[in-house]
């Protein structure tokens, strides 16, 4: 039995609680009477979860918890409710109560109350839903706050550094002058508002990272032109970062693009948004650039630029700022979110520690660190956005033209938003000729069935919105047509990218197949609907969205996460243009559809699991986890046209709940294998239908095979990760590999409606007692919150069906469902359930201390059913080493971490003198640098080699991603298959 918890002071006397919530509310909030009783109502709904999830929120302590709670119930009765009064005209007491309003008067950060949250939403939402209804969660807009506020992390320290390459960034370095009263901090924070006002009025709901990036770069162009020249950090003339110039002068706006790889029309189309503002907001009169003669204009191109005589002139601009901190008030005051004007003072409280990504939202689809802050990525470490080398000053300012930058979210969100504006836009949005005759070689003509599909299909994922609701000011367009325009041009870009993709795919298919008749393929439903889903993902992944986050292309089309698992190694396989980036993202979503959403009820996983192993229905069926059929084209139709003409909307279609993680490059897709991949036909087929391939199986059961092999490969690499942090043996790591196995065949159920992380922290414990280890579950929970996958709703929150428990043996008190934490849920269901595997791998194979799991009755009755002709269980496969990154932007150098486990390899006495391992000098007493050269020297001396190593000729071409990713996958002599095993991001440990 696993070690009773750490004792937590629990919380006291339900009473006092109460009463220091209502204190909370009158005092710390000031709310009105109406509110105090709507969130006194809710608190004593869900005090009971307070009381009994102490332990499991922040340090742990019950004063800690309660700051939790009340903070959690404020911020939901705020949300819930406002919309609910949206529609009337009554004016509340408390529309100025915003999420930083309720963080201050809790004493958190922003960081670790979005990190909690997915608890309270586990833990209270069925209480929730009988309140507020069961969209109480898409109207609470949590995920969506939290991938704002990471955005506008990344993007303040973005415009942080770009106005620090054109401006002086302090107000020391302005010239001594007792007339200034106007300092460079001011100049700085009124782009920063001028930005958010742009947010607020012009780019509407669908804030993506590109095009608020585009945002910035248009406030960074207005201020260069306004901004009193002394405080310019550059000199035009001299300046080698305008390298866009004419007779007529720099070309300003070009010069700004080629530098932050910006469009130049969105630019433009962004500026003109941007100087409509400062005429409405701040009642200023634009005037053309080319009749303006001022100091601020000289040497540029004045063509295309709008002027404003007075607008940061030092008289005139504390009151400019006046006014957009009043708008900004009147805008935000009644919606309940952050005060974005936060981002730009590091130094607020609510900006404290604490991980702001809280193992959620993916925002540059790698891991990166901010300060105390994480973003969603964290690959490359801190700061977020770093200045270029003090090295790269050209001319009088930083960062020449030719000195590269180093990747930052927001640098590669504009390199991949690049690659979408120039190969995929300029693609035609109809079939090719090349994929109409596929089209029209199936038994019947499917084009109007294809085009027909996706364009109903897309107008789901990125709907329109009814025209003429608001206009934010007099001469703005309305906010809900620049959401049609934004959705227009999402649509075209999905669109294109799956007739490109689609093509490529029946190439390959009809070269597999010797056939141009592909009718099995091209006439299934589900397939086209995944691929499709797929582009869209794509198209939203690029541009960052905030509030189409994934699930939502799953949600809007009617698919599961089982299906679109199908089609992911394919895309990546058939679309060799695909920026790396990109290539994560997908890469990471098969992994966070294997680890958990195939496993939650709903997914089609479980419609074929039936079909390929039978022992398993009667569970599957008693649990309700098989998928409801796909709506139809129809019914998606339907759905879409009630909600674009602003008639109440039908009830959304099921949603998938799933717990967004850290994305991290996998290779289950980024590889291509030397063997042909199967038919996709095969993989879309009825469940019950035979493969196609032959062997006498169903397509059902060849499906399942290939995602139980995808399945034990992300364990594997799981698995190898722990032990390598746990610094275990060998074996160990055997004997947990062969019990994940084990229970993944002869135990599936086990693994329905739980994370697959959940079963291998257990199979850790279980291993460490069964083999009489030291090892303690807090340590082993301690060591996987610092792998790169961690989420503390794995081992805080694990699913358990008492009724089916009790069945088994374990806790006769309890019923129902619910979501106990990990400890609980090894002691209670794990280990009556694997009792018998453990004692196999212990001492003696049938022989153990009875003390060290405890006594239960093994009767199988149908809890958990073991699978006949279970596949055999392999060896620990030979893992690829971890991904190489890029340490140098002009440099050809990759850098991979070395296994300690391959160092002895590497060092023999045949190859020893070439390698340089951690620790170990080529020589004695040299320095690292020293044995670099010597290495180096070494290998370009007179040894017969096929060329010299040249790490600084830029010129002489850098080697490609593919080709440093196909090196890393070799074994056995062969190219690993792009399902193979997943390759992990080593990350540092805080």
């Amino acid at each position: 039995m696993e070690e009773a918890k750490p004792s937590v002071a629990s919380v006291d006397n339900g009473d006092q609680v109460e009463s220091r919530f209502a204190q909370f509310c009158q005092n710390g909030l000031a709310l009105d009477e109406k509110s105090c009783k709507e969130a006194t109502n809710l608190f004593g709904e869900t005090k009971h979860l307070l009381q009994t999830n102490v332990s499991s929120m922040g340090n742990g302590t019950s004063e800690e918890a309660e700051r939790y709670w009340f903070a959690f119930i404020i911020y939901s009765v705020k949300r819930l409710t406002q919309r609910n009064e949206e529609s009337g005209t009554e004016e509340t007491e408390n529309t100025g109560l915003t999420l930083c309003c309720i963080l201050r008067a809790a004493k958190l950060n922003i960081g670790d109350f979005f990190k909690e949250l997915p608890q309270y939403v586990v833990k209270a939402g069925p209480l929730i839903s009988n309140l507020y209804g069961a969209d109480w969660e898409n109207r609470l807009e949590a995920k969506e706050m939290h991938a704002n506020a990471i955005h506008l992390k990344i993007l303040s320290k973005y415009y942080k550094r770009v106005f620090g390459e054109f401006f002086v960034s302090t107000d020391a370095n302005v010239e001594k002058n007792s007339s200034v009263t106007v300092h460079a901090s001011q100049y700085h924070r009124f782009g920063w508002l001028l930005f958010l006002a742009l947010r607020v009025h012009a780019f509407s709901r669908f804030k993506d990272l590109v095009t608020c990036t585009n945002g910035l770069i248009s406030i960074l162009a207005i201020l260069v032109i306004h901004v009193p020249a002394r405080f310019r950090n550059f000199n035009i003339l001299d300046s080698s970062r305008f390298v866009k110039k004419s007779s007529k002068g720099v070309d300003l706006l070009a010069s700004l693009c080629n530098i932050y790889n910006t469009s130049e029309d969105e630019l433009r189309k962004t500026m003109e948004k941007a100087n409509n503002l400062i005429a409405d907001i701040l009642k200023k009169k634009p005037c053309l650039a080319s009749e303006c003669e001022t100091e601020n204009l000289e040497n540029f191109d004045r063509d295309g630029l709008t002027y404003f005589k007075d607008l940061m002139e030092e008289s005139a601009l504390l009151s400019s700022l006046n006014i957009l901190e009043k708008d900004y008030d009147y805008m935000i005051r009644n919606k309940g979110e952050l005060d974005e004007r936060l981002f730009i003072n590091e130094n607020d409280s609510l900006l404290a520690s604490g991980s702001l990504s809280g193992g959620s939202v993916s925002a540059g689809g790698v891991k990166r660190k901010f300060d105390s802050m994480a973003s969603p990525a964290k690959t490359i470490t801190s700061p977020l956005s770093p200045h270029r080398s003090p090295a790269s000053h050209a001319n009088g300012i930083r960062g020449s033209v030719n000195s590269k930058m180093a990747a930052t979210p927001v640098s590669t969100a504009m390199t991949t938003a690049k690659w979408l504006r120039t190969v995929i836009s300029p693609l035609p949005s109809r079939p090719s000729q090349e994929l109409e005759r596929f089209l029209t070689s199936c038994d019947k003509d499917v084009t109007s069935d294809v085009v027909h599909r996706a364009q109903i299909i897309l107008q789901a994922i990125f709907p329109s919105s009814p025209l003429g609701e608001r206009c934010v000011t007099g001469n703005l367009q309305s906010a809900n047509l620049m959401d049609n325009i934004w959705a227009e041009q999402r649509r075209l870009e999905a669109l294109k990218l799956y007739y490109r993709v689609l093509e490529a795919m029946c190439r390959a298919e009809a070269q597999i197949l010797h056939a141009t008749n592909l009718t099995s393929l091209l006439t299934n439903e589900r397939f086209h609907r995944c691929m499709l889903a797929c582009s869209a993902e794509l198209v939203l992944a690029t541009h960052k969205t905030v509030t189409m986050l994934f699930p939502a292309v799953l949600e809007r089309t009617g698919i599961t996460a089982f299906d679109l698992s199908k089609v992911i190694e394919s895309f990546i396989r058939h679309e060799e243009s695909l920026p790396r980036e990109l290539r994560r993202h997908l890469n990471s979503l098969e992994e966070r559809l294997l680890e958990s959403m195939v496993w939650e009820k709903g997914s089609s996983m479980y419609n074929s699991l039936a079909v390929a192993r039978p022992a398993l229905s009667a569970e599957i069926n008693r649990l309700g986890l098989l998928a409801e059929p796909m709506p139809s084209l129809d019914e998606i139709a339907m759905h879409i046209n009630f909600s674009c003409g602003g008639l109440p909307p039908v009830p959304p279609l099921p949603k998938l709940e799933t717990s967004p993680m850290k994305d991290r490059l996998l290779p289950f897709s980024n590889l291509k294998s030397k063997l042909p991949p199967p038919p996709l036909q095969s993989a879309f087929a009825s469940p019950t239908k035979p493969n196609p391939g032959g062997g006498g199986e169903t397509c059902a059961e060849t499906g399942i095979n290939i995602f139980f092999g995808k399945i034990i490969k992300l364990g594997a690499v799981r698995i190898s990760g722990m032990v390598e942090r746990l610094q275990l043996s060998q074996q160990i790591r055997e004997n947990v590999y062969c019990l994940f196995q084990r229970i993944l065949n002869q135990w599936t159920s086990l693994f329905f409606n739980r994370h697959i992380d959940q079963i291998i922290l257990c199979c850790f414990y279980g291993v460490a007692k069964i083999s009489q280890m030291n090892l303690t579950f807090r340590e082993i929970i301690y060591n996987y919150r610092k792998q790169p996958q961690c989420k503390p709703q794995v081992f805080r929150s694990v699913f358990v069906d008492w009724s089916l428990a009790r069945r088994n043996g374990a806790c006769k008190q309890r019923t129902g469902q619910e979501h106990v934490d990990i400890i609980t849920f090894y002691n209670e269901i794990f280990i009556p359930s694997v009792k018998p595997l453990l004692v196999e791998l212990g001492p003696g194979g049938a022989t153990m201390k009875s003390d060290q799991i405890p006594a239960v009755n093994n009767k199988n009755d149908g809890h958990l059913v073991q699978c006949p002709g279970s596949p055999k269980i392999s060896p620990f496969p030979n893992l690829p080493d971890m991904s190489p990154k890029k340490v140098s932007a002009t440099h050809n150098v990759y850098v991979s971490p070395l296994r300690s486990s391959k160092m002895d390899a590497l060092i023999s006495h045949s190859s020893k003198s070439y390698y340089a391992c951690v620790g170990e000098s080529t020589h004695a007493y040299q320095s690292p640098s020293k044995d670099l050269t010597a290495i180096n020297n070494r290998l370009n001396g007179n040894r017969k080699v096929r060329g010299t190593l040249n790490f600084d000729d830029v010129d002489a071409g850098l080697v490609s991603d593919s080709m440093v990713a196909n090196s890393l996958y070799l074994q056995n002599g062969s190219c690993v298959s792009s399902s193979g095993a997943p390759l992990k991001s080593e990350q540092p440990d805080s």
